[in-house]
């Protein structure tokens, strides 16, 4: 009877089994190295982007243009100033404006006051000139008529001037001599006393007219005595370099 071959548990041998933890181990090492080498294949395989082949010119490349900036369609919100310096701002320009205001308004003032000191001013003087003259131009004496007449221009000014040397020489000096012309003249006084009559009324710091209660007394050959004439003169009369002169006179 033959001898049965004996069967041990596992797989065979020591040594056999020994192999095939060999084996195992390689494989999973094998494993191991070929996922990498499939994930770069992969990556390999995945297309990327076209990409075009431009051939230079001749002449070379040239820089290009720098992009122009992109303008926004959303305006910028303004760089707000702070409250304090806006209100700052504000109460400035408010005291510049009032100040400026004040300074034409004391100005105005200032040149009113010294426009009304003048024609106050004016006033006496004019009224004292008036009184003055009065008597010497509207006066005459057929005895010295070229000395009464020179005295009576010199205190006139202007056209009327002229009007009075025309009218003395062509009217009143012909007439005079033939008839023994003499006429004094005064601005009459109160009865009780006091200033003569008369009296401003319009003056400016350049020119003024006078009111005057004017006396003539005329006497010639044709009358048998004195005559006395009340009149009421007014008298204009402008300031000039040499004083207050009459400018025009009119019997009312």
């Amino acid at each position: 009877m033959a001898n049965p071959t004996p069967r041990m548990r596992g797989t065979g041998s020591p040594a056999g089994r020994t192999m095939t933890a060999a084996a195992r181990a390689a494989a999973k090492r094998a494993g191991r190295l070929e996922g990498p080498e499939r994930g770069a294949r992969r990556e390999e395989e995945i297309p990327s982007g076209r990409t075009l082949l431009i051939e230079p010119p001749a002449t070379g490349w040239e820089d290009p243009p720098e992009p122009a900036p992109v303008e926004s369609c959303e305006e910028e919100p303004e760089e707000s100033t702070p409250p304090r310096r806006a209100g700052r701002r504000l109460l400035t320009a408010a005291l510049c404006a009032v100040l400026v205001a004040g300074l034409v308004v004391a100005a105005v003032l200032g040149w009113r006051y010294r426009e009304g000191q003048r024609a106050e001013q004016a006033r006496g003087e004019a009224l004292a000139a008036a009184r003055k003259a009065a008597p010497v131009v509207l006066s005459y004496d057929y005895r010295h008529l070229d000395r009464d007449f020179a005295r009576a221009r010199a205190l006139l000014t202007g056209r009327f001037r002229e009007q009075y040397g025309r009218t003395t020489k062509t009217v009143v000096a012909p007439t005079a001599k033939k008839y023994h012309g003499v006429v004094t003249a005064s601005v009459a006084t109160p009865a009780e006393g006091g200033a003569p009559a008369a009296s401003v009324v319009s003056a400016a710091p350049d020119k003024a007219v006078v009111l005057l209660f004017v006396n003539q007394v005329t006497e010639s050959t044709r009358v048998s005595g004195p005559r006395l004439d009340l009149n009421r003169v007014r008298m204009a009369l402008a300031r000039t370099s040499d004083g207050w002169k009459v400018s025009g006179i009119d019997a009312l």
